[in-house]
């Protein structure tokens, strides 16, 4: 026979509330439910990391796009900047080579302006020392060296400032000489010696006619040979007259002699202006002086021309012309010294 198989025996309903009040079991089912949550919060979060992993890639792969675009534009744009760089490096040498070459043209060209100026300078100096030395001209020299400064001041250069301050101090001590009308008297001399071959001489004066009065108006019954006893009487006084000298008898002179008279007397003034020029004030007035004599005694002395160079002779004496010009060596010897230095810098490069 065989043996019945023994079955376990079936809970009744109630069963599960036995099992629920089983500590174990009932741990071990809330720690599944746990980890049932757990597992499915770990898999939402993973799914979400997914996504936001998803998406971060794409964005990055995007910005990795435009970044190597961008990085591919900047050295596009970093090659155009270094081949414009070259370009602009070329240019700038060429422009320093450039401006090297203007400032040496531009020294130069300043070195040989500042000499001829200087040279200038210097030529309008000693037409004023000639002027005053060998002429006398102190116009003429006053002339030469205000020029002379109208120059240096537009040249505005302050290496020039203490030349500019003698050639002033030199105009003003010339407009102080109390002989600036050197050339004046010069002119009076050459107008008297002018007029000496038309000066009348003294032998050859002649009495004064007279002139007849005009006659009144008379009736007409005046008498006819009245008239001509009066015109007789006058014809009559004319053929003798008296007349009177205040000096002595006036020399005779032949043609020949009154040449030599003339030309005497020119001689004399020449004389007199060759010392009004070199300021030699004895020479000066003893030529006048005996110039004036000349004119007294040889030339008459009622004719209007003689008068005038009479007169002429008379200022001329009683002018002083040993006076003493100012000199202009100290200007001229530092024009020089302020040329001379530059001559010798440019002199070892040329």
């Amino acid at each position: 026979m065989e043996t019945p198989v023994q079955t376990d025996p079936v809970p009744p309903s109630g069963g599960w509330r036995q099992v629920l009040r089983r500590p174990a079991l009932l741990v071990a089912a809330v720690a599944l439910a746990i980890v049932l949550a757990q597992w499915f919060d770990t898999r939402q979060q993973v799914g979400e990391l997914q996504e936001e992993l998803a998406r971060r890639l794409g964005e990055g792969e995007t910005l990795a796009k435009e970044g190597r675009t961008l990085a591919r534009q900047s050295q596009e744009t970093l090659a155009a900047l270094q081949a414009k760089v070259g370009v602009l490096e070329a240019k700038l040498a060429e422009t320093q080579s450039q401006a090297v070459a203007l400032e040496a043209m531009y020294q130069e060209i300043s070195s040989t302006r500042d000499e001829r100026l200087l040279a200038e300078v210097e030529q309008a100096v000693v037409i004023a020392m000639q002027q005053l030395q060998f002429a006398g001209n102190v116009e003429a020299a006053l002339i030469a060296l205000q020029g002379a400064e109208a120059r240096l001041v537009r040249a505005v250069q302050p290496q020039f400032l203490p030349v500019r301050k003698l050639i002033a101090r030199d105009i003003e001590r010339l407009k102080g000489t109390p002989g600036a009308n050197i050339s004046g008297l010069s002119l009076k001399i050459e107008s008297v010696v002018a007029a000496v071959d038309g000066l009348p001489l003294a032998y050859e004066q002649r009495p004064k006619a007279e002139t007849a009065k005009p006659a009144a108006a008379k009736p007409a019954s005046v008498d006819y040979w009245r008239d001509l006893g009066a015109d007789l009487w006058r014809e009559l006084r004319q053929l003798v007259r008296i007349e009177r000298i205040d000096q002595g008898d006036p020399a005779l002179l032949s043609p020949n002699q009154s040449f030599f008279l003339r030309e005497n007397l020119k001689l004399r003034l020449l004389n007199a202006r060759l010392a009004l020029l070199q300021r030699d004030g004895k020479v000066f007035r003893e030529e006048v002086r005996q110039s004036r004599e000349l004119l007294d005694r040889y030339f008459d002395g009622r004719a209007k021309p003689v008068q005038a160079a009479q007169a002429t002779l008379k200022t001329l004496a009683a002018t002083d012309v040993s006076f003493d010009l100012p000199g202009l060596a100290e200007t001229l010897t530092a024009l020089r010294n302020l040329k001379f230095p530059r001559d010798r810098v440019a002199g070892p490069g040329r």
